[in-house]
């Protein structure tokens, strides 16, 4: 019997949403550390947020293109379950966080094309998990969080190396047809569950998660 599908909903910004998405039956909740994104949180703010987490639950802040300073400091004040960097680290970048803390390390990559998911191979020694995520439209400041999707067929006979998932586009009414696509046993859904940029709908986090549960 295969495992049931992880569900991270990434960008929470209150204790109410962090809250309404455990109840939902999120498995991963996200805090983001990037200040273009509508999403940003201070280190102390997700510090704050982390603390609200309920247990059973993982925490994942993302980073993007942090420097070694900012990256230690992330790591002691939030104390992340997971570290999702974002940008375009180099191996190097994650076998610091892999040194300096106890947590996951995830690595989300723009996907075109197999090419695309040929050269994530340079992550697979040091990386828990790989983050499928559609290429950011041309001039957007946001790495991802756009509700862009990209060609998920690609990735159901793909022969993966490492563990991943699938973010880009998602929402309440296509999760479901894309798990069925790809195979995915973790979804990872932002501005997909948003009434406005950054601004959490409950009642679609809910949806979400339902939908996601009755793909598995």
């Amino acid at each position: 019997m295969s495992q049931p599908i992880q569900i991270k909903i990434c960008g929470l910004s209150t204790s109410e949403a962090i809250a309404a998405a455990a109840e939902a039956g999120a498995t991963h909740v996200g805090l983001v550390h990037f200040e273009p994104s509508p999403r940003h949180l201070s280190l102390e703010d997700a510090a704050r947020l982390r603390r609200a987490v309920p247990m059973g639950v993982q925490t994942v802040l993302l980073v993007v293109d942090p420097d070694g300073r900012t990256l230690a400091n992330a790591i002691e004040l939030v104390r992340p379950d997971v570290i999702q960097f974002h940008g375009k680290e180099p191996p190097e970048a994650l076998e610091f966080a892999q040194l300096k803390s106890e947590a996951h390390v995830w690595k989300a990559l723009s996907v075109r094309d197999i090419a695309s998911l040929d050269d994530s191979a340079i992550y697979d020694s040091v990386a828990d998990c790989l983050l499928f995520d559609a290429p950011a439209p041309e001039g957007s400041p946001l790495p991802g969080g756009n509700g862009e999707t990209f060609g998920w067929h690609i990735l159901k006979d793909y022969p993966h190396r490492t563990a991943w998932g699938l973010a880009g586009g998602l929402n309440p009414e296509n999760v479901a047809n894309a798990i069925a696509e790809t195979g995915a046993r973790l979804v990872d859904v932002s501005s997909g569950v948003e009434s406005a940029p950054g601004v959490k709908d409950l009642d679609k986090i809910a949806d979400f998660c339902r939908n996601t549960v009755g793909a598995g």
